[in-house]
């Protein structure tokens, strides 16, 4: 089969992909998801790096990444959930919550990546003598460095509390925007014609309110999965009991105005970015093909 005809055939389904509505809307997902991902990861650092961390303000985590390891650090580990993002968000704006779990499938082995590239100069200073806690180069270095030394049960610890997680987040999440967006312009569920400024405030309290109910389980998390082949905690309920053995139930919430804050920016991004796509894809009947490269 020629190139022109394999190309003739990519370019034919990409049209009847993107004249679909499942298509447009996993399309427009995407651009919501990369909007969210770029315009809050440093803050996402800063609350993974406060709630492993035993004491200190988000200032202090800050001044203190950028002296010891650069300005860049705070971007250590995004291309992980920049190559999920799009899937994640377009499942989340189609089916919500009704399918978290499958999305956790997902979404779990890529937030321990994540968290351990974010943690791993930490990490590695405390154990410096540990093979296992070496610098990574990247997210597919560090998902084959997991799976060498802990296996497929490494690579999905986290699975369970994540889940627990993620279900009533979505709850709280879609429910919050569509709650707000009808207070902030009355009509424009129907009409469909909201204004940016109503998306972007809907959008980011939506994000705060889910983060809300839920912050105590991401901090229970992100101390689970930080940990690598010598466990501290034997599990999600002994975790939580260490945890606030050691630090009290304060130790529950902190980080979380990091949080809020990048919940607002990231999520206030996020929906404007989904709308302005899907309503561009829906206006226009002929998609401009993409070459093949």
């Amino acid at each position: 089969m020629s190139g022109y005809m394999v190309d003739g055939i990519l370019d034919h389904m990409w049209q009847d992909f993107l004249a679909s509505r499942f298509g447009k809307e996993f399309v427009a997902g995407g651009c919501g998801g990369i909007a969210g991902v770029l315009s809050g990861y440093p803050l996402d650092t800063l609350r993974v790096r406060q709630q492993h961390s035993k004491s200190g303000s988000a200032f202090s985590i800050l001044r203190n990444v950028i002296s010891a390891e650069g300005p860049t650090a705070l971007y250590r580990g995004i291309a992980a959930p920049l190559a999920s993002v799009t899937f994640q968000n377009a499942m989340v704006f189609q089916i919500n919550s009704i399918l978290c779990a499958v999305q956790s499938l997902i979404l779990s082995p890529i937030e321990l990546v994540k968290i351990r590239l974010q943690l791993q100069n930490i990490q590695a200073y405390a154990n410096a003598k540990s093979h296992q806690l070496q610098s990574h180069r990247g997210p597919i270095d560090v998902a084959k460095a997991i799976m060498k030394a802990e296996g497929l049960r490494g690579i999905y610890r986290g699975l369970g509390i994540t889940v627990l997680r993620d279900a009533p987040s979505f709850c709280f999440y879609f429910s919050t925007y569509e709650y707000m967006r009808e207070k902030l312009h009355p009509g424009c569920r129907k009409s469909g014609e909201e204004s940016m400024r109503t998306m972007m405030l809907a959008g980011g309290l939506a994000g705060v309110a889910s983060w809300l109910f839920v912050y105590p389980l991401d901090v229970v998390k992100t101390r689970w999965q930080a940990q690598s082949v010598s466990l501290k905690y034997n599990g999600i309920v002994d975790c939580f009991q260490k945890s606030v053995r050691e630090g009290g139930y304060r130790v529950l919430w902190r980080g979380l105005g990091t949080a809020v804050v990048r919940a607002f920016l990231v999520n206030g991004a996020i929906f404007p970015a989904y709308e302005i796509a899907l309503r561009f894809l829906q206006s226009n009947e002929t998609i401009p093909a993409v070459s093949a490269i």
